[in-house]
């Protein structure tokens, strides 16, 4: 089945692509399989990365869109029954602790991160649907468009590079993410006591 769909994928190109993506980002599971197909359709047409890199980042966001709905409408029960009541407790205040920002770094780690659960979660706690779409956009936007660009100025060694070193990357990244919240929490901290003396 999942060498019919990359083939599928492959012949329709970034519709492929988008294809991939939802269903990998919803309700299936196809782990890298939209990240190495990106690489390597940039790699057969160089003149088409931001397109391909584009249709990845919105059929995965249309997919978490739809399991986000799933969780806003009362999928407590569904999220608990799949993922179980220990770990779904624990994520729920990481998210309501720390609420975009919960969902931005576990959408830019790369398979076998868990994810789905973070993005049911995000629906149950109450997290808006525009900043659950932004945090979606960056995070996914960041990954596919940094693949996009390492198949399209290394070729070929960008697949073996992704697949040997996509966690060292994934974490890299939310290291950096990590860190600007940090300088931008600390910023808004010192804003908040520098008025009231103003």
């Amino acid at each position: 089945f999942l060498d019919w769909v990359q083939s599928i994928a492959i012949t329709l190109g970034a519709p492929g692509l988008f294809l991939i993506a939802f269903l990998d980002s919803s309700f299936l599971s196809f782990p890298e399989v939209a990240d190495l197909l990106l690489v390597l359709m940039v790699i057969q047409h160089p003149a088409r990365w931001a397109i391909y890199a584009t249709s990845v980042t919105l059929g995965s966001l249309l997919g978490c869109l739809a399991l986000y709905a799933v969780g806003r409408k009362g999928g407590d029960a569904f999220i608990r029954k799949r993922f179980g009541t220990g770990s779904v407790d624990r994520t729920l205040k990481a998210i309501q602790r720390n609420g975009v920002l919960a969902i931005l770094v576990p959408a830019l780690l790369p398979p076998p991160a868990p994810f789905k659960i973070f993005v049911l979660l995000a629906g149950l706690a109450g997290i808006s649907p525009g900043r659950f779409t932004i945090a979606i956009i960056i995070g996914r936007g960041i990954r596919y468009f940094g693949e996009g660009l390492l198949a399209l100025y290394y070729g070929e060694r960008a697949v073996g590079f992704i697949k040997e070193n996509s966690g060292t990357v994934g974490l890299w990244l939310v290291g950096l993410i990590l860190v600007g919240a940090g300088v931008w929490w600390l910023w808004q901290r010192r804003r908040a006591t520098a008025t009231p003396s103003a």
